[in-house]
């Protein structure tokens, strides 16, 4: 038994280290950061950089990685990204440190190169020292852990309650206003912390990469395994973080002491043990204070009153004439997006003028249209930040596979079974997410999708050894071609339905819970009914979304389904515009066309280049919150006035009619004059 909690103590020292790190960044940035897991991982790289492919030792190499490159990397990203988001809304917060999570990894693959590490060096010299106190080995790199553990603890404990630092930071937790007019710079506090986290951030990596390898993807896991402790000390409280982050790496060696090593139930077991602490975490405070929301005790109420609340402003056009009630309803749906039928008619001519090559992009493209929309409908419109939309699609796609291929279904009954299956666990989610905040609303459906990545789609009957279950087109759409227009068809019926949405009654609800829910109850809106109606939606359009997208592929592969991939779709979206569907079309299809041309016509160097460029799309989002093709549009409409302007001051005034008076005079700034 000594033995098993010994153990656990070092993935629980991990876990404290990281929970310390993200906890004190939000509590004096207001900045919850996803992208945690990528910095460590990039540290922990540039160490096995230095120390195994070029030879430095442990001492030298250790001290340029942490002491310098870590706290560099944290200096260079407050810099550049991080000091912008303060006052930014809660899903540019997220969006922005998720595309950092996407971008990081590959950049340093482009840096380090992209070498196979068969064993990730620790801080402990090789070969690495095993010692036996009360007869329970111990190595090296496990007392390293326990030391820093300690030493970081005491250090944090004696700098924040009896430095002048510490009494700046503690000043920057309680009121970042009200500190900043004491004559202390906001600014210099917080490039502190940063520099401070990407330290942590780095020990994290260094420390964990002997346990589990340099994989981006495992590195991510882990430190989404250490949000658990941060919500347990909901998101401030970082003695709870730390001592709840130490408890679940004990209690996960305990649980691995009873059940059998070579369970495939074990194997799911034990990653999700960090993802029932949260779920648990949450009930517990939901039942007992009724609402949980991040920003509660966080700041004073300067702070509070100068965050910005709801979501993106819709702002009417300007029309030459008075428009008519319906006419006025329509413009104000598309004033922010170009025409998505002359994209979706560009979209349905294409597959007919490229190379065949293509063309099965292509249709994969008009199925991830299918879901982005998913993400416009609960994201844009619901004001809501769900990270598990790809694991709905994948739930879309399994039970296609399985009904139509095992079952012997029409495949497109199959595929609106997967849309109707995956409709009630996107209602179930909602009304469990109710009463949370949007961080950690963002949190529980990130858990989640992590959960059904390790409980249910690595099932066999799903899985089949990698390969997934095959699934064969509809007898009417057996080429690409016809499966673009398939998908296309799909993407304008659903596309049409938001955009109805949008104009009805119902759509001005969800716009006025999106931007107070407080306010929205006080006009008779029922928040409960708005979220959960759109939960349910987007989660149906998801799994119909993922479906094509089995049928497109020939196969509904569960791995295509994991929920870090499903953040580069977010990001991806969210660059070109949440609440545009043109926007959600042209990302499908850039999603999937873009790495293939990539792949294509450059070297295999570049393959890195095309996650790089979707990560860096979110963080560009930071100073352009609306996307990409939103911004454009207002452009292109603001200069399209202008010359309207320009024009009508050009014409002559209308001469004065006889026998009567002087005829109206049409001035540029006169709206009324030419109704």
């Amino acid at each position: 038994m000594l033995q098993y909690v010994i153990a656990g103590l070092v993935l629980g020292g991990i876990y404290a280290i990281s929970a310390a790190s993200l906890t004190a960044t939000h509590r004096s940035a207001g900045i919850f950061n996803f992208s945690f897991g990528a910095m460590a991982y990039f540290v922990a790289r540039f160490y096995y950089y230095l120390h195994t492919q070029h030879g430095w030792n442990i001492a030298g190499a250790a001290a340029v990685s942490l002491l310098i490159v870590a706290p560099a990397l944290g200096v260079v990203l407050y810099l550049t990204l991080f000091r912008f988001l303060r006052q930014a809304s809660a899903l540019i917060k997220v969006v922005a440190t998720l595309g950092l999570s996407v971008c990081i990894p590959p950049i340093a693959t482009v840096l380090f190169g992209n070498v196979a590490v068969l064993k990730a060096p620790g801080l402990a010299p090789e070969p690495v020292r095993v010692f036996h106190p009360f007869g329970v080995p111990v190595t090296m790199d496990q007392v390293i852990v326990y030391g820093c553990v300690v030493l970081l603890g005491a250090a944090g404990a004696v700098i924040l309650r009896y430095s002048d630092i510490g009494l700046r930071v503690r000043a920057m937790v309680d009121s970042p206003a009200m500190t900043s007019l004491t004559g202390t710079s906001p600014n210099t506090v917080s490039l502190g912390v940063w520099a401070l986290s990407s330290f942590l951030a780095g020990l994290a990596g260094v420390l964990s990469a002997p346990i589990i390898g340099l994989d981006p993807d495992s590195f991510t896991l882990l430190m989404a395994a250490a949000f658990a402790a941060v919500i347990a000390g909901r998101l401030s409280n970082l003695p709870v973080a730390v001592v709840v982050g130490l408890g679940m790496g004990v209690a996960g060696s305990l649980v691995q002491s009873y059940l059998p090593s070579d369970s495939s139930f074990t194997a799911a077991v034990l990653p999700s043990i960090p993802f029932a602490v949260t779920a648990v975490f949450l009930a517990y405070t939901t039942l007992r204070r009724g609402r949980l929301n991040e920003s509660d005790g966080v700041g004073g109420a300067l702070d509070r009153a100068i965050t910005p609340q709801g979501g993106r402003v819709r702002v009417p056009p300007r029309a030459s004439s008075t428009p008519t009630p319906r006419r006025a309803a329509a413009l104000r749906t598309w004033a922010w997006e170009p025409s998505t039928l002359v994209l979706v008619a560009v979209a349905a001519v294409l597959p007919y003028v490229i190379d065949s090559f293509w063309t099965n992009y292509l249709a994969q493209g008009a199925a991830f249209a299918v879901i982005f929309l998913s993400y416009t409908l609960v994201t844009g419109e619901g004001g809501m930040i769900w990270l598990c939309q790809i694991t709905f699609a994948g739930v879309g796609a399994v039970t296609t596979a399985q009904l139509a291929t095992n079952h012997g279904w029409p495949v497109l009954v199959a595929v609106a079974a997967g849309g109707a299956l995956a409709a009630p666990m996107g209602l179930l989610l909602g009304l469990l997410t109710i009463r949370l905040g949007p961080l950690y609303v963002a949190l529980v459906t990130l858990t989640f999708g992590l959960l059904m990545d390790k409980l249910v789609f690595t099932r066999e009957i799903f899985a089949q050894r990698g390969l997934g279950v095959s699934v064969d087109p509809p007898g009417f759409a057996v080429t690409d071609s016809t499966l673009t227009l398939l998908g296309l068809a799909v993407f304008l019926i659903v596309a049409y339905f938001i955009v109805n949405l949008r104009r009805s009654t119902t759509g001005l609800a969800l716009n006025a819970v999106r931007w107070s829910e407080p306010g929205a109850k006080t006009i008779g809106v029922s928040v409960v009914r708005m979220k959960a109606l759109v939960a349910a939606l987007a989660a149906a359009i998801a799994g119909i979304g993922g479906g094509l997208l089995a049928v497109a592929s020939a196969g509904a592969v569960p791995a295509d389904y994991a929920t870090l991939a499903g953040v580069v779709l977010l990001a991806t979206l969210v660059t070109a515009g949440i609440s545009s569907n043109a926007g959600a079309l042209l990302a499908g299809i850039t999603y999937t066309l873009f790495p293939a041309v990539l792949q294509v016509y450059l070297p295999d160097s570049y393959s890195p280049v095309p996650v790089i460029l979707f990560g860096l799309g979110a963080v560009y989002i930071a100073r352009n919150p609306t996307g990409w093709i939103p911004e454009i549009g207002e452009q292109l409409s603001g200069l399209s006035q202008r010359l309207l302007n320009l024009r009508r001051s050009a014409e002559p005034c209308t001469a004065p009619q006889s026998g009567g008076g002087p005829g109206p005079v049409d001035h540029p700034l006169s709206e009324s004059s030419r109704a």
